[in-house]
């Protein structure tokens, strides 16, 4: 029977990536996300590729939206075993003392809130599959603050210790809990939602860096530890482009 694989954020970037890889490695893939005509065209692509998909429209900073997901997880076309909270995003690079409260409560709500609403909703049918695993899509900003980055790190931070805090009371239950911390990465949306759309502010983010990470990279990533024999769980995964050493540490080219 095939495994059912939740994907969360999945209408474009890592989610959409995440959920071509995981086609391709034999998962149904239930893609999550709000933006529903992308996704129609996300399983299009999968289905075309040999793969097989069901696109959910989810909003994960709704309870009923979640529940929705939920009702859709239940009626999947096999054991679900694999939940990807991949839905997340950053607003603004503003420092504490004038940074938005809205932009704040925005990226604890969809980074952390969403991750415990996904993951409250979908564990008893992880559970029920007897090998089940959620991956946590957090970021190296989860353990790293730097300056203007504040409302993001803080969020980043908790969604860590939601992970953390789960893997110890699953502990002799069947679901293991994978963190996967990218550093540097390069998608179409990520830096301009930040930025409220400024293209020029966005690509200055990555400005002389030759390879930054793209979203294939993340997924391959989140699909090696998703396919590891179940008793292996590969705790936290910190991936970064070779020119990026630490946050604050970024070779970059003179243009």
């Amino acid at each position: 029977m095939t495994s059912v694989a939740v994907v969360t954020g999945a209408s474009s970037g890592i989610g959409a990536a995440t959920a071509r890889r995981l086609a391709a490695e034999g998962f149904h893939v239930l893609a999550a996300a709000r933006r529903t005509e992308k996704l129609a065209a996300l399983v299009a692509e999968i289905g075309a590729a040999g793969g097989s998909a069901t696109a959910v429209a989810c909003d994960v900073t709704s309870d009923e939206s979640v529940a929705g997901l939920a009702a859709a997880v239940r009626a999947a076309p096999g054991p679900v075993t694999l939940l990807v909270n991949n839905a997340g995003g950053a607003r603004g690079l503003d420092p504490v003392e004038t940074g938005s409260v809205g932009d704040w409560q925005w990226m604890y709500d969809v980074n952390v809130l969403g991750t415990l609403r996904v993951t409250q909703a979908l564990l008893p049918e992880l559970e029920k599959s007897g090998a089940g695993t959620i991956v946590v899509v957090s970021s190296t900003a989860g353990f790293t603050v730097y300056e203007g980055g504040g409302g993001y790190t803080a969020a980043k931070h908790a969604q860590t210790a939601v992970a953390g805090t789960l893997r110890l009371e699953l502990c002799g239950r069947p679901v293991r809990v994978v963190e996967i911390d990218p550093g540097m990465v390069r998608t179409d949306e990520f830096a301009l939602v930040r930025f409220d759309g400024d293209a020029e502010r966005a690509d200055s983010v990555y400005a002389g860096v030759a390879e930054p990470l793209v979203a294939d990279d993340v997924a391959d990533c989140i699909a090696w530890c998703a396919t590891r024999p179940h008793h292996v769980n590969v705790d936290r995964l910190v991936v970064r482009p070779l020119a990026q050493a630490a946050q604050h540490k970024v070779h970059r080219v003179p243009s």
